[in-house]
């Protein structure tokens, strides 16, 4: 079985992180090494990561202090593609569950390029109110990719075609958009298999610092459309179709004319970017975001 190389993002964590820390120790997968991007102002999580590496593989960087989103772009464009390595994405607060990796890498297995994510416990700071993420029914796709994440970040794992795909895509970016999105549509563009699984793999810990918290009740999701309506979420696709054209190359046929008529639709005048949204048959993941989506379309808020 593989190595898994485990990136992980921090900045100024709190005691959240040795929880966390603890989670990795306790895989049943064990052939793992631990690579961390550090964005911190003071010295707490080198502190407490020097303390867990005396017994474990871990190298700490300096972070980009950019975002999140950059921290984990840079970490992909340090590692080696040749080093053949699984690789996952690790969030500085939540808790994984002891199959975490070794689940993953059995639902990847070996060969072509693949994409493994999950759903979660979504918990309180204590880890209590536990209760399932939202479950996505509708098949992952290029077309749903483009509108939408299903691939939560903190459940993504690579397999070692998928990693090499992810690194060399990286090198090429120009700009940093949100990565597990960009990894999303990345790998259903180019054709890859992306898995979803409806098993939670993590505890996903809601203490109110989440970089980006759970989308689970209905102030969250009306929050969400209101900053659509903002026009936030046409700022988001900015960002994810400046970042997908620096790797549409490797795009299959399909999904480069695909790409390339939405970039076109969201520009256009309104009869003809509804016409347009119309014949690309977008969709998201429940009725009422594909709704949204259409409403977005109308106000040109996407």
């Amino acid at each position: 079985m593989a190595r898994v190389t485990i990136l992980m993002a921090t900045r100024d964590p709190g005691p959240e992180l040795r929880d966390q820390l603890e989670s990795l120790a306790a895989q049943t997968h064990r052939d793992w090494r631990l690579i961390v991007g550090d964005d911190s102002r003071t010295d707490a999580a080198q502190d407490i990561l020097a303390e867990f590496a005396r017994s474990h593989d871990v190298q700490i960087v300096r972070g980009p202090r950019i975002s999140a989103g950059g921290n984990f772009l840079s970490l992909l464009r340090r590692i080696d593609s040749a080093q053949q390595d699984c690789i996952a994405f690790c969030d500085q607060d939540d808790v994984w569950l002891p199959d975490r990796l070794a689940r993953g890498i059995a639902a990847l297995g070996e060969g072509e390029a693949a994409l493994y994510c999950s759903r979660t416990w979504v918990c309180n700071a204590n880890l209590e109110d536990q209760h399932l993420s939202v479950r996505h029914t509708r098949p992952p796709s290029f077309r749903n990719a483009l509108v939408q994440n299903i691939a939560a970040g903190n459940t993504i794992l690579l397999n070692p075609a998928g990693a090499e795909l992810a690194i060399s895509a990286a090198r090429e970016l120009r700009v940093a958009p949100r990565h597990d999105w960009w990894l999303y549509q990345l790998f259903t563009g180019c054709g890859a298999r992306v898995t979803y699984d409806v098993e939670p793999t993590l505890l996903y810990r809601q203490h109110g610092g989440n970089a980006e918290g759970a989308n689970t009740t209905i102030p969250a999701k009306v929050y969400r459309l209101r900053r659509m309506l903002s026009g936030d979420w046409r700022c988001w696709i900015d960002d994810q179709c400046a970042a997908l054209t620096a790797s549409a190359h490797r795009f299959t046929p399909e999904s480069r004319v695909t790409f390339d008529r939405f970039v076109s639709a969201r520009a256009a005048t309104f009869p003809a970017r509804l016409k347009e949204f119309a014949r690309l048959r977008l969709y998201r993941q429940s009725r009422a975001a594909t709704l949204a989506l259409w409403i977005g379309a109308v106000f040109r808020r996407i």
